[in-house]
């Protein structure tokens, strides 16, 4: 019993001073997000954390650049949308991704932090060919801020368009394309979009979804744009049938974690999403209607990373894609618990597979850290 008493005695004078230590719960946003900052801070000697605002397309434009060493790679990650950003979600799906690369995340044009740096853009501006310029020129510049050769380009869903025409376009600038939910034969995607959503509102005698959907027959089946009205139609239904994030009713399991991004200012939070209802507009009938599997042959390595239950840019119709292009290398990775939300909803498998299958890429070409 003495032993007991003692050893009992000792754990109690050791976690005294961790109790009285604990910090109290955060009261509001700013002392959570202190927290979160302090949890993800760098203080490796060869890193950087930085948020830099740069001149792109004739604005001031916003990146975030988190690194444990600079002499790792880069990697530039294109949001999806369009008008959609990512850089507030970094904090939570992103840990560990600095250790093996140099992350880049930008804000586009009428998005986010660029929104509170520049203001809404002018309907002129938002055209495909300005944010395919805009994604140039912001490869270019991290190119030359970092002294890289070539880097990593990951294009997630809007954001994949971008990256697989600069792939086709500029292999030169590349260790590797990165495409992830990514878009090939948009109106093909839509259509079968369409169509496993009005196959589960049949199978859940659901009236309203049926009518609905029946209201915008035939979806996406002629050559011009698509009504935006319809598309937020369809992607409500698809949506509420987990055809977005595998077996949730869409995307709002992440919304929280934009109020607590530590790179996010209030401003940045209530400005987030102020211009997408322009881009929306501006971009996205036509970009339903672009069809990218003629681009059937890339001159970079090619890594295509798909979750199973995708159906909001459907996974099947990219591995189709995938199956015909041609690249000096090439690999489909298969999220199988995963919708179009691979970032958050398979974190760990992502983060393996950037560190297993893009890396060794860098490497050969000597672009890591010793």
């Amino acid at each position: 019993m003495r032993g007991y008493a003692a050893l009992l005695a000792l754990a109690t004078m050791a976690s005294a001073p961790i109790a009285a230590q604990t910090p109290a719960s955060p009261q509001n946003r700013a002392e959570a997000v202190r927290i979160i900052a302090g949890l993800r801070q760098i203080v490796s000697p060869n890193g950087l954390q930085s948020v830099e605002t740069i001149p792109i397309g004739g604005i001031d434009q916003v990146v975030s650049i988190r690194s444990q060493d600079l002499r790792n790679p880069v990697i530039i990650y294109f949001h999806g949308g369009p008008g959609f950003v990512e850089m507030p979600l970094d904090w939570w799906w992103g840990r560990g991704w600095d250790e093996f690369f140099t992350v880049i995340h930008w804000d586009q044009r009428n998005a986010g932090k660029t929104y509170t740096a520049s203001g809404p853009n002018a309907a002129a501006s938002l055209t495909p060919e300005r944010f395919q310029r805009d994604a140039e020129e912001i490869v270019q510049w991290a190119l030359k801020r970092f002294g890289k050769r070539k880097l990593f380009v990951i294009g997630h869903s809007w954001g994949s368009m971008l990256g697989l025409r600069l792939a086709a376009s500029h292999p030169e600038w590349l260790h590797a394309y990165i495409g992830m939910g990514q878009v090939t034969n948009a109106p093909e995607s839509e259509r079968r979009g369409w169509a496993w959503t009005m196959a589960r509102a049949r199978a859940d005698n659901n009236a309203e979804a049926i009518r609905a959907l029946q209201a915008i027959a035939p979806y996406a089946a002629g050559p011009g744009p698509i009504p935006v009205e319809a598309i937020m139609v369809q992607r409500k239904w698809l949506n509420h049938y987990g055809g977005a994030a595998w077996r949730r009713p869409g995307g709002d399991f992440e919304a929280a974690a934009f109020t607590l991004a530590p790179e996010y200012s209030d401003a940045d939070v209530r400005n987030a999403f102020k211009g997408q209802a322009a881009v929306t507009q501006a971009l996205l009938p036509d970009v339903l209607t672009a069809d990218l599997s003629t681009i059937r042959t890339l001159k970079t390595p090619l890594i295509l990373l798909l979750g199973r239950h995708d159906i909001n840019v459907s996974s099947e119709v990219a591995a189709d894609w995938f199956a015909t292009v041609k690249a000096p290398s090439k690999r489909l990775v298969w999220f199988e618990r995963s919708g179009h939300h691979i970032t958050s909803e398979e974190p760990g498998k992502l983060l393996m597979t950037l560190a297993a299958h893009a890396r060794p890429i860098a490497a050969r070409a000597g672009d890591v850290a010793p």
